[in-house]
């Protein structure tokens, strides 16, 4: 047998291999143009109704969602804040500087500055001042919640010896 005639048909053939040739010829593939059948129907356009309505559907959830949460914001009740009494704010007398006329500005060769008068605490309305006062309240007490949960949990942590079993039963 010739093993070159197997890969590319040169050499001398075997008479076995070329009387498989034969037999198996009539198998071989020929290629034809691809024709559609008569009777399978035209492929239609593709719907969008499924997409459609799945759109439909999550718009009409995100609305009904939007909806339910405005209503539950409405009926919540709204956190009562402890009203302190705000201490009580010395009003000055404004004294007004008589106006000045305008005159033409100084043509000197040094800058004169002026030192500006700084205020040691901004001014707030007494409203302001109130708010203020009742958030560094809550904030103090919240300051006082938490010093206490940590001191309780340092307590908790440190009293616990590595040898105290707990939590188990005596077998026996």
């Amino acid at each position: 047998m010739n093993e070159d005639y197997l890969w590319d048909k040169s050499g001398e053939p075997d008479p076995e291999i070329q009387q498989l040739e034969e037999i198996l010829g009539t198998l071989r593939y020929q290629p034809k143009p691809f024709e559609m059948p008569r009777d399978v129907p035209a492929p239609r356009r593709r719907s969008y109704f499924p997409l459609l309505a799945i759109a439909a559907t999550l718009l009409v959830a995100l609305l009904a969602g939007g909806i339910w949460l405005r209503v539950r914001t409405r009926n919540e009740p709204q956190p009562q804040y402890v009203q302190l009494p705000a201490p009580p704010v010395e009003e000055k007398p404004i004294a007004r500087e008589p106006e000045k006329t305008p005159t033409a500005p100084k043509q000197s060769v040094a800058a004169n500055r002026v030192p500006r008068k700084r205020s040691s605490a901004p001014v707030l309305s007494t409203r302001e001042r109130e708010e203020a006062l009742a958030a560094k309240q809550q904030l103090m007490i919240a300051f006082r919640l938490a010093s206490e949960k940590l001191n309780l949990v340092h307590k908790r942590t440190q009293s616990t010896s590595p040898n105290q079993i707990k939590n188990q039963h005596r077998v026996g």
